[in-house]
């Protein structure tokens, strides 16, 4: 949620911000909504001012004795406290409006973040590693696996329609093997702590890192429960602090976790229905830090580097870019995406999205840390994918397929495997 306070201090500016995103700030509605405020909150404070002076007066006239005086006095305290409870209650529902207004609006983007409309307008920021050059046809990753006998879109269609996969032998044991490779490495690497989280959250929670009332319809919801399962294991995580006031020496906490993920891509229809790239149900190896203010552009490139640092492993070419002003998340303040290189649609695909929300997520959780002076002050939140499990399956089949149709292992996935170093045919069967 943005500072209110920055709404109050420049709302010109931060309405011209909002437009370099897309978003149409109503100003007017903005505008009404604080004036109402204002007045009703002027209101209360005058009839607390009263009520508290009156009180005080009691108090006096029952220290000299004056009874005819309190008893005067009490029905004017009543009088007060009526008008008090009436304007209290005026005051909670101007809030709840303003709140909800508030609640989604997007968040403000960096100034280091790239004017645009589109995916069009990203800015690549640098490549790493070279597209391997093939001296055969290659095959797409559901062409490839699906010889393996270690993709089945048939049998998941039946169990739960379309957009899921059955994984079998070697193939789901690589899988698996990836996401293990991942979390030693950013645990015993890059100084993350492992955790395991529900995969429901409540609304609360999925409000506190989005907005819901904005994104409920991309989500799963547990009939006639407010649960909702999750779209990524950020929603749990970084739910740790919500209504917290984490010591300032505990910062930065850095988390690493493993998770399915569930989206109902409502709004990606007839978008990668082949194969395994835009699925309802995915796993994802994600990063959460929440950090103090100062520190959170330098933890985003951190963050970033910690993602990337699994693709130099495991050897496959990849850019990052940034993302301009429209296409940057709701609740982003700046994003890096990273693009893994698939040479079947001879591109570069998101494999990885590595954002800083500033205060954005801490504010709607009411997230805080001690600053220097022992004051409560919102702590900066960041979290990126390192990396979504699945899509780096696609990119090792597709980069590491050979001509007979078998698939060679990474050498850093090796010690994960049990000893196998190409998957085949035969051995999926097997």
């Amino acid at each position: 949620m943005l500072d209110i306070q920055l709404l109050r201090s420049d709302l010109q500016r931060t309405a011209n911000r909002l437009r370099l995103r897309g978003h149409e700030f109503n100003v007017e509605k903005f505008t009404e909504l604080e004036a109402e405020r204002k007045d009703i909150q002027t209101k209360t404070e005058y009839f607390q001012s009263q009520r508290n002076a009156f009180s005080k007066q009691i108090g006096n006239a029952k220290a000299k004795g004056d009874l005819e005086l309190v008893a005067g006095l009490m029905a004017d305290v009543a009088r007060f406290a009526d008008d008090l409870k009436r304007m209290q209650g005026e005051l909670a529902n101007v809030q709840q409006r303003l709140n909800e207004f508030l609640e989604i609006i997007p968040n403000l983007p960096q100034e280091s973040v790239p004017q645009g409309s589109s995916a069009e307008d990203n800015v690549e920021q640098r490549r790493w590693g070279e597209p391997r050059k093939f001296d055969f046809a290659v095959k797409d990753h559901a062409d490839l696996g699906t010889a393996l006998g270690g993709l089945d879109f048939d049998t998941a269609a039946k169990l739960a329609g379309a957009r899921f996969v059955v994984m079998k032998g070697g193939i789901a044991r690589l899988h698996r093997a990836i996401a293990q490779f991942m979390l030693d490495v950013h645990t015993g690497n890059h100084g993350y702590t492992e955790v395991y989280v529900p995969y429901m959250v409540s609304g609360e929670c999925a409000n506190g890192v989005s907005s819901l009332t904005k994104f409920k319809d991309d989500l799963f919801r547990v009939e006639g429960r407010d649960l909702y399962l999750i779209p990524t294991s950020e929603y749990p995580v970084t739910n740790f602090v919500r209504e917290e006031i984490v010591p300032r020496e505990s910062l930065p906490l850095k988390y690493v976790c493993h998770s399915p993920c569930f989206r109902s891509e409502a709004g990606a229809a007839g978008k990668d229905t082949r194969g395994m790239i835009r699925q309802h149900q995915f796993d994802k190896v994600e990063l959460v830090q929440i950090v103090e203010p100062a520190n959170s552009t330098a933890a985003h490139e951190e963050l970033t580097g910690h993602a990337e640092a699994i693709l130099k492993r495991l050897d496959l070419p990849y850019r990052v870019v940034t993302l301009c002003t429209g296409d940057t998340g709701f609740a982003a303040a700046k994003t890096y995406d990273i693009e893994v290189w698939l040479p079947s649609q001879k591109t570069y695909r998101e494999i990885s999205s590595c954002s800083n929300y500033e205060g954005f997520q801490a504010r709607r959780m009411q997230a805080r840390y001690r600053n220097e002076k022992g004051k409560p002050e919102i702590v900066h939140t960041l979290n990126g994918s390192a990396l979504a499990v699945g899509r780096t399956l696609v990119a090792i089949l597709e980069n590491y397929q050979n001509a007979d149709g078998s698939v060679t292992v990474p050498t850093a996935l090796w010690p994960y495997m049990g000893g196998v170093e190409r998957l085949a045919a035969a051995a999926q069967r097997a």
